[in-house]
């Protein structure tokens, strides 16, 4: 029996009792994926990409564990929340235009001292002070550096189209526009090399491709250490109470952990690793979250139909978006059809061993998407089921 047959009767006799469509979360493999993280990490904090889990059990699991640190949240609603719940250190990832949410979060001093609002814009300052509606607590700011890799003198750009901010004296500027506004504090700086975390270097069949990608990886990685330290003392030279540096994603713990400037790195995909982070040089994880569609037909030999399963993943549509079936092994989608809304054909061999009622086991294209389609976690820990936790969804929780 191979390892991946293994898995599957282990999770077949855990979810027994459970009708699909179905969610898990294999404890052993999440726990051993948080602790390369914290290995990869080198002794730098790991912030914990609340997006890429959208489970407050697990956050909470997760940070619980030696070498994780506060968490890296996705709307200003969602991190009110957190906060609300316990959780002390949460920085807004991204630039909020929630009015009400800004009203709250300055008329709370729980809920200031424990947010950090991104920003790389003064008129998002304009914006904040305009929702106040006469809070007074000072918000904690943190400035987003574009990591983007500019070549050609700059008619080349490489990376995700993010903050306007590119240069030392660009954040710096911000910076001191944030000194001279009252009630607000710079306290950090951000910069998500995307296209090095976010991009794996060893695509399956494409050896030109994945060498292609590695060589601008490793032109982007030291551009980018070389301008984000630069930044740095920039950004210290207005702001010398700077508390925080962050960087990295999941696929570039290793490489941005070991600059300098940076004090500590966010994660949150390889806790789960969906199946966009199989090809990367740099390291292995196991996947952690699956889920289960049950086999409602059998058109033909060597074809089941599933139920349901057509979740694509956000970003640039394409093959890489879908759902994969991963368990049992051999099974592939009709090109005719694809993942479907309410129904799946998947072909291969091994259709003619399943029956009606048993279930097929695919991984997301990306991890906390699965969350927006399942209320309820399954903690899977041998061939059982430890608990079942909410999602942020089964929480009454849709942030986006």
């Amino acid at each position: 029996m191979t390892a991946r047959a293994a898995d599957r009767a282990r999770y077949d006799r855990a979810t027994a009792h459970l009708d699909a469509p179905v969610a898990i979360v294999d404890l052993d493999a999440f726990d051993a994926n948080a602790d390369d993280l914290v290995r990869r990490a080198g002794g730098k904090p790991v912030r914990v990409a609340s997006k890429s889990v959208r489970c407050r059990a697990l956050l909470e699991r997760v940070l619980a564990r030696d070498g994780f640190a506060g968490v890296m949240s996705f709307t200003l609603a969602e991190s009110l929340w957190l906060a609300r719940s316990g959780f002390d250190d949460v920085l807004l990832a991204y630039p909020s235009a929630d009015r009400a949410a800004y009203a709250e979060l300055t008329a709370d001093p729980k809920l200031a001292a424990a947010v950090t609002v991104m920003i790389d814009d003064p008129a998002q300052l304009r914006l904040i002070d305009a929702a106040r509606d006469g809070g007074r607590e000072v918000v904690r700011v943190c400035l987003e550096l574009d990591t983007s890799l500019r070549l050609l003198g700059g008619r080349v750009r490489i990376g995700a189209r993010r903050s306007p901010l590119h240069s030392p004296a660009e954040v710096a500027e911000l910076a001191r526009a944030v000194a001279r506004r009252p009630g607000f504090e710079v306290v950090g700086l951000m910069a998500y090399e995307g296209h090095v975390a976010g991009v794996g270097d060893a695509v399956a069949g494409r050896p030109l491709r994945s060498r292609a990608v590695r060589l601008m990886q490793a032109a982007a990685r030291r551009e980018l250490a070389e301008r984000r330290a630069a930044v740095v003392r920039a950004v210290r030279a207005v702001a010398p109470g700077l508390e925080f540096v962050n960087g990295g994603g999941t696929g570039s713990v290793q490489y941005t952990a070991a600059e300098d400037a940076v004090t500590e790195v966010a994660a949150g995909s390889g806790l789960y690793v969906p199946r966009l982070f199989d090809h990367y040089t740099s390291f292995t994880g196991r996947p952690a979250a699956l889920f289960a569609q049950p086999v409602v037909r059998r058109p033909g030999v060597g074809v089941v139909t599933v139920l349901g399963g057509g979740y694509p993943a956000s970003g640039a549509a394409g093959q890489d978006r879908l759902p994969v079936p991963y368990l049992p092994e051999g099974l592939r989608y009709d090109p005719q059809e694809g993942a479907g809304e309410v129904q799946t054909p998947l072909l291969g061999a091994a259709a003619d061993d399943l029956l009606i009622g048993d279930k097929v086991w695919f991984r997301h294209a990306k991890a906390g998407e699965l969350c927006e389609r399942f209320d309820t976690l399954h903690l899977v820990r041998g061939d059982r089921v430890a608990q079942s936790v909410p999602t942020y969804r089964g929480e009454g929780r849709t942030y986006l």
